[in-house]
């Protein structure tokens, strides 16, 4: 073989194979995946048999399509009953609210929407104000507080968690005793079926032992880059966290843990779509 064509071959090769990467790259950060979860609990009241909850977790201000219209879409099209925001909408880098003002504006519209803070917001001076504007809007913030769902005269309970880094008691104790100590604080039944909106997945021993049912976490992004089926990279930087994606259980408590949807200090997912959650109850 000429030398020219050896080197134009290996040219082709080299192009052909960083263009694969990259389109590899562009899929994972903007096709959008839904994983549905159906959860069993025999304090679930049979009139909540087939309850919907749509969880967006970890928006880091991303955008799907304009305006968020690729992401709102899937949600109508999955019928939620309520829709979930489990922390950490803005990001520490990029505190411009119009994209998360935005998609609130057209979520309201389609579902009750909850949210609770994550460690970002909590890092952001005026994240009250920005919470004031959303539920100006008909959202519901959830900062250590517990609302009751009611469907057919029976009702559960939806607690919010805001971050351990939005409490005082983190300063000087913690975020396990800021975040175990909320919970003790919150005045509920707690043989009535439990929702916790918690942004962080690695205190699930912390919301089993206080008598939480189901927990729904973000947080870690499903680890980032997946290498067979496991997260690599946890937010703390620690490799292969105990915690990535999908459902664990400890005793009586089953937490669905979302790879979420957005990006923050690292710019890409690899292996690992956006993810959009569907919890679905069977009683």
């Amino acid at each position: 073989m000429k030398k020219w064509l050896l080197i134009l071959l290996i040219v082709l090769g080299v192009l052909l194979t960083v263009c694969l990467i990259l389109f590899i790259i562009y899929t994972d950060n903007t096709t959008l995946q839904v994983t549905t979860y159906q959860i069993s609990n025999k304090k679930i009241p049979q009139e909540f048999n087939g309850f919907r909850i749509a969880q967006v977790a970890d928006l880091h201000n991303a955008e799907f399509g304009e305006d968020n219209s690729n992401l709102t879409s899937l949600l109508e099209e999955s019928k939620p009953d309520i829709i979930v925001l489990t922390g950490d909408q803005l990001d520490a880098h990029d505190t411009d609210t119009d994209v998360v003002m935005n998609f609130v504006r057209q979520a309201v519209q389609i579902a009750p929407c909850y949210l609770v803070t994550g460690n970002h917001e909590g890092s952001i001076p005026g994240v009250r104000d920005f919470h004031a504007q959303l539920e100006a809007l008909g959202l519901t913030v959830l900062d250590d507080e517990v609302t009751e769902l009611s469907r057919n005269g029976a009702v559960i309970d939806l607690i919010g968690l805001q971050d351990a880094t939005m409490n005082k008691r983190y300063y000087s104790h913690g975020a396990k005793v800021a975040l175990e100590t909320a919970l003790q604080e919150l005045d509920r039944d707690t043989d009535r079926f439990s929702i916790l909106l918690a942004h962080r997945p690695e205190y699930l021993y912390v919301y089993e032992r206080n008598d939480v049912d189901l927990v729904l976490c973000g947080h870690n992004h499903g680890g980032q880059i997946r290498i067979n089926g496991r997260g690599l990279i946890g937010p703390g930087k620690e490799l292969f966290p105990e915690y990535d994606a999908g459902v664990y259980t400890l005793k009586d408590a089953t937490m669905v843990l979302s790879r979420g949807l957005g990006n923050s200090i690292f710019p890409w997912r690899v292996n690992n779509p956006p993810e959009v959650v569907i919890i679905e109850l069977v009683a």
